[in-house]
């Protein structure tokens, strides 16, 4: 088992040193989801949000997350980022009547660490400022399942998340 790099001799948190470390293109992707009624939906759908469109906001919201991770990630090394993009897609689950919102955040970097904390904190502030502007008609939404889908570069290599595998290969 690998030891955990972010304590010192004593047992003490300490930030890594990566100034010996390679300045390569490193991207990271991260996803989480939204559930929300069919009442939201429609509500998104026909404009009738009195704050306005809780996408652009979102959006705006999870590119400022993550240029600044590191201001609340007390490990997370500041870094100057030099691309982000997020992604919404709507889909009803065939289960329910509820619809999901799927967020995805890639995150790039030529740097000599990655930008996996980043990817994620983008999709956690855009998934929280999406419930912001939307509780006034859905209390109940549920914030699920955040993960990282996958990241490139850097020492170890490229990786996709184990449990996404089916549906990369469809």
């Amino acid at each position: 088992m690998n030891s955990f790099s972010h304590f010192n001799e004593e047992g003490r948190a300490k930030m890594v040193n990566v100034s010996q470390k390679a300045e390569t293109e490193r991207t990271a992707t991260a996803r989480t989801k939204v559930r929300l009624s069919a009442t939201l939906y429609d509500a998104i759908h026909d404009q009738g949000l009195k704050k306005g469109d809780p996408l652009a906001v979102a959006q705006i919201a999870g590119i400022m997350a993550a240029k600044k991770t590191a201001d609340w990630i007390p490990m997370c090394h500041p870094i100057t980022i030099q691309g982000t993009d997020l992604q919404f897609s709507f889909r009803k689950d065939e289960e329910t009547t509820d619809y999901v919102l799927v967020i995805h955040a890639t995150v790039t970097v030529k740097s000599n660490t990655g930008v996996e904390m980043e990817a994620l904190t983008a999709v956690s502030a855009a998934a929280l400022t999406f419930y912001d502007m939307c509780k006034a008609i859905d209390k109940g939404m549920i914030i699920e399942e955040t993960l990282l889908v996958e990241k490139t570069g850097g020492k170890n290599g490229n990786f996709y998340h184990p449990l996404l595998q089916k549906e990369r290969s469809r």
